[in-house]
């Protein structure tokens, strides 16, 4: 193999071989090609929804489960049905200690403000926040920071806003950190903007401390919902009914109860979106496999009417001395030959597009991010197609050594 390798001879005949049948060669590299094209193309398209999709996201902890208040719907223990339900934060401490997948609680008030910078004012929702709910969904920031334990424990006024408050309220490019909104009459100094995201969106649009957003609107100890963020060991939709089962029981309220405590599972919805992608992603390798096996077997029928073509030409070389390892190897050379050549182009071809994706769908709203497929993928599918194409030229290498010489000498 290694001696015919490297054989100038050798090359010269593969040469000679695919010029004289070009349509058949390039019809024959096509197949090959598109395979591999087809194989990057999707896999870099689906690279880049998912990358899409986890911006998008916005930070947000994926394995997270929100919890809400609403009314009972069956009567219980003496309380009848059609009672409001309200949280508090003596809940928060107990569903921390009594279960053991939480991870993370961010216990959240929301109301509606007027808010108003020198001449400009607005209605926006005001949230108050700790700041552990930057590590439930991690916060964008485009100038300054996020609440911070001192904001809380002093009841400080102060506020992170949404880019879209800073841009009412606020000159283009001002840096806001630093200035002061009033917000229902109050003033508070403006520490961060942040970008909200746009997978996922609360309404929220102005944050201030939790402490201080009780006692301005006179809260006391009342929630409004909790973000709670599971561990990765722990399954997400049975936390989620052990947090509901928990506060049923804290707050009287009958365990067959659908309604009295709502809840969205982000976990949930984010398996079935993985769910997809891995759908996609194993059609995409599926499709892409199958061009390839269909491309390679096209070479190997090329291959087997090039051997029937050079019969007497084989016959000839077995005459003079030939032997059978050197006719197979040659053929199978051949075969890796055009293999390789129409990797290479669909390879070119897959990277090319790849590259239009990118720069056309380079927005902020764009629905394909970074497409882009790993170098090891494309080597891994390289050497497949390698391994396909001498495998598929073995058939007419044996074909072409099972002639005998003085048989191949007959043929016309």
């Amino acid at each position: 193999m290694l001696k015919t390798l490297f054989d100038s001879d050798s090359w010269r005949e593969i040469y000679e071989v695919l010029r004289k049948n070009k349509s058949r060669t390039i019809i024959t590299m096509i197949g090959v090609s598109w395979g591999i094209f087809l194989l990057i193309a999707l896999l870099g398209a689906a690279k880049g929804f998912e990358n899409s999709f986890e911006k998008n996201m916005g930070g947000m902890a994926t394995n997270s489960v929100f919890v809400w208040t609403q009314v009972t719907s069956k009567p219980f223990k003496g309380f009848q049905k059609g009672r409001p339900v309200r949280l508090f934060f003596s809940d928060v401490e107990i569903l921390k200690k009594s279960i053991k997948g939480i991870e993370y609680i961010a216990p959240r008030n929301q109301t509606n403000g007027n808010v108003a910078h020198k001449f400009q004012t607005g209605s926006y929702n005001i949230s108050g926040d700790y700041p552990i709910l930057d590590k439930v969904t991690k916060k964008n920031l485009l100038y300054g920071r996020f609440l911070n334990t001192n904001d809380i424990d002093k009841n400080k006024k102060v506020a992170v806003i949404s880019k879209q408050v800073y841009e009412q309220l606020f000159e283009k490019e001002a840096n806001p950190v630093g200035e002061y909104i009033e917000i229902n009459n109050a003033n508070f100094k403006v520490i961060g903007v942040f970008k909200p995201s746009k997978t996922i969106n609360f309404g929220d649009e102005i944050h201030i401390p939790f402490t201080t957003f009780q006692q301005i609107y006179n809260q006391g100890n009342k929630i409004g919902w909790m973000m709670i963020t599971g561990k990765k060991a722990f399954d997400i939709k049975q936390l989620e009914a052990d947090i509901k089962l928990q506060l049923k029981t804290l707050h009287k309220v009958h365990p067959e109860d659908t309604r009295a405590f709502g809840s969205y599972n982000l976990g949930e919805t984010f398996k079935k979106i993985s769910g997809f992608l891995f759908g996609m992603q194993f059609l995409t390798v599926f499709v892409g496999l199958a061009t390839l096996l269909a491309g390679v077997f096209a070479i190997g029928n090329i291959l087997l009417i090039t051997v029937k073509e050079r019969t007497k030409e084989i016959g000839i070389r077995r005459a003079l001395g030939a032997k059978p390892w050197e006719i197979k190897t040659q053929i199978i050379l051949e075969s890796i030959v055009l293999t390789i050549l129409a990797g290479i182009i669909g390879i070119i071809g897959g990277a090319f597009v790849l590259f239009l994706m990118n720069t056309f769908s380079n927005g902020p709203d764009a629905t394909l991010l970074n497409s882009s497929v790993e170098i090891k993928t494309v080597l891994a599918a390289l050497t497949i197609l390698v391994v396909l194409g001498s495998l598929i030229g073995m058939i007419p290498a044996s074909r072409a050594v099972s002639i005998k010489p003085i048989e191949a000498l007959r043929v016309e």
